[in-house]
């Protein structure tokens, strides 16, 4: 056997058991808060988040290999202390975010929502992670760390999403975020989300700075499309 099929093997293994550890604890979080498994909108969070990190992950692998593994290799490719610290703060909310509903709506029951308010929570987690997809698609160096792929001729894209806002990926971020507490019933969960949403508008204004500087074109492009996240506002 090559070297090289031998070292795709191994990340693909990799990818696997990281993504299935990941899975394992992001998807425990919100049973784990509510104390029981009894709870119907958790279980229907889940299956849209597994459906939707499913789809997204399978075209990856069938269409851009390389970045799926770029994507896994976040830790060790964020190269700037910055967005080291940025990328703990951002791990420590999503771990509240996917915690917090489950002893917020279940266990004490803090919150009450209507039914009505949850399914509208539950078509934006779906909009927001075709936002994300979308992004995906049109981007093939849509890195999870702030960086220039210089080694994969890393250039601006202008297309698909990136003709609105300079920052689709975390846009749809941001949305699902908002939408979670709506869905999963839990005003509470506001708390994580602001903190979460404080940090990814950091993120994109140091991001965006980052491009501006070493990413050839991106300052014209930034001429063209003046908007980071929300179009007439920033």
């Amino acid at each position: 056997m090559e070297v090289n099929a031998i070292s795709s093997e191994i990340s693909t293994l990799r990818l696997v058991v990281q993504s299935i550890v990941w899975a394992g604890i992001l998807f425990a979080l919100p049973f784990a808060g509510a104390g029981t498994f009894f709870w119907l909108e958790g279980w229907a969070y889940i299956l849209i988040q597994f459906c939707s990190w499913t789809v997204m992950t399978l075209w990856l692998k069938k269409n851009n290999p390389r970045l799926l593994t770029v994507r896994a290799e976040l830790w060790k490719r964020a190269v700037k202390p910055w967005d080291k610290v940025i990328v703990t703060f951002l791990i420590a909310g999503f771990l509240l975010l996917f915690a917090l509903p489950g002893l917020d709506a279940v266990r004490y029951r803090w919150s009450n929502v209507s039914l009505s308010i949850e399914i509208i929570g539950f078509v934006g987690i779906v909009i927001s992670n075709g936002i994300m997809f979308w992004a995906l698609k049109t981007n093939p160096y849509s890195s999870a760390a702030v960086e220039i792929q210089k080694e994969r001729g890393h250039r601006v894209i202008t297309t698909g999403p990136y003709r609105y806002v300079r920052h689709p990926m975390y846009v749809g971020a941001i949305l699902m975020a908002v939408f979670t507490p709506l869905a999963l019933g839990s005003l509470m969960t506001f708390i994580p989300v602001t903190f979460l949403t404080a940090v990814v508008v950091v993120r994109t204004y140091l991001e965006d700075k980052t491009l501006h500087q070493e990413l050839e074109g991106y300052a014209a492009y930034a001429e063209r499309v003046k908007f980071r996240l929300i179009p007439g506002i920033w």
